[in-house]
C-alpha cells in the first residue's frame, strides 16, 4: 500500500472512511467509540469538515483511488474562546502500518492549515500506543499530561495522554 495522492475528502469516501474507523472501534482502544458507525450515522462528522476552514478532512489514496486512510483537525471544545484550538486525528487501514502513511496525512494536514485561524493543535492518545506517541512528537506534539483510568473499553480501563503543538513553530 502506497500513497499515491493526498486530498480533501469527498462524500465518495465517507464509506472507507468509516471502514477505517470501524476496524478501530472493533479492535483496539486507539478510539473509546464501542460499537461501529454506519455511513449514515458518521455524516454528521462528515460534513462538519470542508475543504477549508480549521476544520479538515484528508485521504490518503493508492494509484487506483483507494482510501488508505484519513487525517482531520475538528473542534476541540464547543466554547467560543476555544475556536483557534483544533484536535487532530488520523486513521489508516490496518495494511498500512508503519508505512508512512501516518507521517504523510498529518504532514499535509499539517500544510493545509497554514493559513487558517488556528492557534493550536492537540491530540489524545490512548496507552499504550507507541507508534502514535513516536508519530506526535516527530511532528512537533509535546505531551502535556494523562488523565488516568478515564475510558473504559473491552472490560478495561484505559489512560489518555494529551499532546499540544502551535500551528505555526518558530523559526
Amino acid at each position: 500500500m502506497v500513497i499515491d495522492n493526498v486530498r480533501p475528502a469527498t462524500l465518495a469516501d465517507l464509506e472507507a472512511v468509516t471502514a477505517i474507523y470501524n476496524y478501530y472501534v472493533v479492535n483496539t482502544t486507539i478510539t473509546f467509540d464501542l460499537r461501529p458507525f454506519t455511513p449514515d450515522e458518521r455524516r454528521p462528522w462528515f460534513d462538519e469538515h470542508k475543504p477549508s476552514g480549521r476544520h479538515r478532512l484528508l485521504v490518503a489514496t493508492d494509484a487506483a483511488g483507494t482510501c488508505l486512510g484519513y487525517a482531520s483537525t475538528s473542534r476541540w471544545r464547543p466554547k467560543p474562546a476555544y475556536e483557534t484550538t483544533v484536535e487532530a486525528s488520523v486513521y489508516f487501514h490496518p495494511d498500512a502500518v508503519g508505512r508512512g502513511c501516518g507521517a504523510t496525512l498529518y504532514a499535509a494536514l499539517l500544510d493545509s492549515l497554514e493559513h487558517e485561524d488556528v492557534q493550536t493543535i492537540v491530540a489524545g492518545v490512548s496507552l499504550p500506543n507507541p507508534r502514535s506517541v513516536a508519530l506526535h512528537e516527530r511532528f512537533g506534539f509535546h505531551a502535556v499530561g494523562v488523565f488516568h483510568a478515564v475510558g473504559r473499553k473491552f472490560d478495561k480501563y484505559w489512560d489518555v495522554a494529551w499532546f499540544e503543538r502551535p500551528l505555526r513553530r518558530e523559526q
